[in-house]
């Protein structure tokens, strides 16, 4: 078990007696500040491709994507269960019964015994929620928002459409639906100073979220977010791996002891990025991370 905080292997330990893995699949989705009903462009920061690189899942269904997933593991892990992670853009942003057709499709899958459902908090309107909670009657649903920061003016600086309030009733709804709820949060977002990235973590320590995963600001490759950082914007945070590393034990330390973390840091391809090129893989990172906080 992890000496310093609640890791996501001792929550899923939590909820099943074997061993499982994430399998992540794209079922087509879009977002509403993308298509028009809140936004265009999306979020300024966002490039798809940049944490769903490899799904090649144009034209592929949901069940042949989970195949291929389950393909790649069999060999060395026989006995694996699986988890289908709609990850892609937001997975609860459309028609309802188009959506539950797909969750079914993919809990039908042999060795699949639950869904990770990433979303929007604004994206999650109540008779779905109901029916969400009805499905995890007798299998494992988890719902996973991403909520970036908790300041409404760094959301509205990135586009993001929605505000904290949302946020904090979406996850309440969900948690009161029985259905464990995790958040995503984003470390350096413009604007920010470290003060404000500690306060975001103080009021998720206040919700009742089971799983967070924090990630550093990357700047990657088509999105305005890039345009700006090449032009020279004064007010981007692009941590070097030693404030990061010292930041994320501020975390570890501030954050209520039961919630887990799932990761510190995300990968994004390498064709893809500009800033900051650690160099580091997220395993690599977490021995730096472990060593400073002992």
């Amino acid at each position: 078990m992890n000496p310093f905080y609640r890791d996501y292997g001792d929550f899923l330990a939590g909820h099943f007696d074997f061993k499982v893995q994430k399998l992540t699949v794209d079922a087509g989705f879009t977002c509403p500040n993308r298509d028009g009903s809140l936004g265009r462009g999306g979020c300024i920061y966002c490039n798809n491709s940049s944490f769903s690189p490899t799904t090649g899942s144009e034209g592929r269904s949901v069940s042949e994507q989970l195949a291929d997933g389950k393909r790649f593991f069999a060999a060395k892990y026989p006995n694996m269960r699986y988890l289908a992670y709609f990850q892609s853009y937001t997975s609860t942003y459309g028609d309802i019964d188009r959506l539950l057709g797909f969750y079914r499709e993919a809990l039908a899958v042999d060795d699949v015994v639950g869904i990770v459902i990433g979303t929007r908090p604004d994206c999650m309107p109540q008779p779905l929620l109901e029916a969400l909670a009805e499905i995890n009657r007798h299998y494992k649903v988890f719902i996973e928002y991403g909520a970036e920061t908790s300041h409404d003016s760094t959301l509205r600086a990135i586009n993001r459409c929605h505000d904290w309030a949302t946020t904090v009733d979406a996850v309440r709804r969900t948690a009161d639906a029985g259905i464990p709820v995790g958040l995503h949060l984003i470390l350096g977002l413009p604007g920010e100073n470290v003060d404000m990235m500690l306060e975001t973590v103080d009021r998720v320590s206040a919700l009742p979220i089971d799983t967070v995963k924090f990630h550093q600001l990357q700047i990657v490759r088509g999105t305005r977010l890039a345009a700006d950082y090449l032009a020279g914007r004064a007010d981007l945070r692009i941590f070097d791996i030693d404030e990061y590393v010292a930041l994320c034990a501020r975390i570890v330390r501030r954050l209520r002891k039961d919630i887990a973390i799932e990761r510190f840091v995300s990968q994004s391809p390498d064709r893809l990025l500009i800033a900051p090129r650690w160099g580091l893989k997220n395993y690599q990172f977490t021995n730096l991370l472990h060593k400073y906080l002992e």
